[in-house]
């Protein structure tokens, strides 16, 4: 069995951050390697243990970027920025995740999805391929974004949709309940595709009577 070589180290720098129950304490993290496009010597972001990054192939937290918990950034993903991969999430691949983008809970992005801006990526959602996740879009739920496909502006995807393909979801939409969005399709301005839920009313398509929606070209 062969030992893995570190490629970084603790600088003694730490910070304490808060937690909706308690506190977290994160290093700041120096490269004792070159690899990829960081050098010797070179300081990165943020971790609260080691095993938040792996010493394994090109892999990096840079700038003021967080990553705590459980979560885990291997392969070759960047953690950019003031972005924070925390809970249990998983980055990976040649995934990016840059400005002040939030992935959390059980979440993954990887292949070579980039997830920027505001955007939430939670719970069991995963963005991959060559999918792009930007401005202050939430996907939580069970919700894939996949392919090609592009979500940005203030546009919502949850539930168990899937968007892939082309298609871009802008705007103020709303993808949610067992939605699809793919081709060349886009969803854009205030529209809602899936289910509308009303507390007391139980659950009635928006479309029709069909509990299940494709929205192509």
């Amino acid at each position: 069995m062969y030992e893995i070589m570190k490629k970084f180290e603790f600088t003694g720098e730490t910070k304490t951050i808060n937690l909706l129950f308690g506190t977290a304490t994160l290093h700041r993290i120096r490269a004792v390697a070159k690899f990829g496009f960081v050098e010797i010597g070179e300081l990165g972001g943020w971790i609260e243990k080691e095993e938040n990054l792996s010493h394994e192939e090109n892999a990096w937290v840079y700038g003021d970027a967080k990553v705590y918990g459980n979560a885990k950034v291997y392969g070759n993903a960047e953690v950019r920025d003031k972005a924070e991969v925390c809970g249990n999430a998983i980055v990976y691949g040649n995934a990016k995740v840059g400005e002040n983008a939030k992935v959390q809970d059980k979440a993954e992005v990887c292949g070579n999805a980039i997830v920027y801006g505001n955007a939430k990526v939670g719970e069991d959602a995963e963005v991959y391929d060559n999918a792009e996740v930007c401005g202050n879009v939430i996907v939580y739920g069970n919700a894939e974004v996949r392919d090609k496909a592009e979500v940005c502006g203030n546009a919502i995807v949850y539930g168990n949709d899937k968007v892939g393909e082309d298609a871009k979801v802008y705007g103020k939409a709303g993808v949610y309940g067992n939605a699809e969005v793919c081709g060349n399709a886009k969803v854009y301005g205030n529209a809602k595709v899936g289910f509308v839920v009303k507390p007391g009313f139980g659950v009635k398509p928006r479309f029709g009577m069909m509990p299940r929606f494709t929205i192509m070209p």
